[in-house]
């Protein structure tokens, strides 16, 4: 049986700032039109993370049954390790599907009922990543529906929870968010194009080719630079301190632009969360300040 640190490694926490950045910059959103309620955001901050937890799960699940984590060179998973039974990370996977389902009921019952079915699109998406006979993200799809759903659906979400109403700069923090959030998984899947290839996991990084897939780390990041600045233009130029997330950015890409492979990207995954959370919270204050 696995341990619980084993189990804590396998939910990937280095994952969860892609959680909560977008919940930290919806919410900074709606304070900013004065509209910020805290009950709805610590909800929708549950949502997020036990989605982030159960596609962790779920992929290492789906993975590790299909063989493709059997010579894994990142983090450890749980049944490609053998430390868990594929029964047993399935049921977890559905557990944290199962907390997100009811934070994420109550808040469609107070908001808005409507919000169910973009609920249970996320849960399919998230299941369907590496999941079913044809997974969308061994087809090169996943940084998209990460985009959509960790970035504009999350950000968007969080602030229409709040305010019941549709904000331009909340569409502008999504697309911050989630070109961060898709930086995370191309350095990972950057990392993992020699085992994927050999597994047939046909990701985007695969199709791309390493060279490609470093410039496209460097454009997620200039992305996500200038939605600060289409945030701070359609609320208060005092975003643009938001900015300064450059700076976690900088030894990271070094390191992807540098041709580091394998286990030597490992630490980039950091930096890229650390960078995101950076985006989200400087946003957020600043707008917090400013509303």
């Amino acid at each position: 049986m696995a341990s619980p640190a084993q189990w804590l490694a396998g939910a990937r926490p280095r994952t969860l700032p892609a959680a909560v950045s977008p919940v930290l910059a919806g919410t900074g959103v709606a304070a900013y039109d004065d509209q910020l309620v805290w009950w709805k955001a610590l909800l929708a901050l549950v949502v997020s993370l036990a989605l982030q937890v159960a596609v962790n799960y779920a992929n290492d699940y789906s993975d590790g049954i299909r063989g493709t984590d059997d010579d894994r060179v990142g983090p450890m998973r749980l049944v490609g390790s053998g430390v868990a039974s594929p029964g047993a990370v399935k049921r977890a996977a559905f557990l944290a599907f199962g907390v997100a389902g009811v934070a994420g009921l109550v808040l469609a019952a107070t908001t808005a009922w409507w919000l169910l079915a973009v609920g249970a699109v996320a849960v399919v998406a998230a299941w369907y990543y590496t999941g079913g006979s044809t997974p969308y993200g061994y087809l090169g799809l996943g940084e998209v529906m990460v985009f959509v759903f960790f970035g504009l659906v999350a950000v968007v979400g969080t602030t229409y929870v709040q305010t019941e109403e549709w904000h331009w700069a909340a569409l502008y923090a999504g697309v911050g968010v989630g070109a961060l959030a898709c930086a995370i998984l191309v350095v990972n899947n950057l990392r993992d194009i020699p085992t994927d290839t050999v597994a047939g996991k046909r990701t985007l990084a695969v199709r791309l080719g390493a060279p490609r897939t470093r410039a496209l780390y460097l454009l997620l990041v200039l992305a996500a630079a200038a939605a600060v600045v289409a945030v701070a233009a359609a609320t208060s130029w005092w975003v643009l301190v938001g900015l300064l997330f450059l700076v976690p950015t900088l030894p990271a890409l070094r390191t992807v632009l540098g041709g580091a492979t394998g286990p030597t990207l490992v630490p980039v995954l950091q930096q890229t969360g650390v960078a995101e959370l950076a985006w989200a919270a400087l946003v957020a204050a600043a707008l917090v300040v400013r509303g």
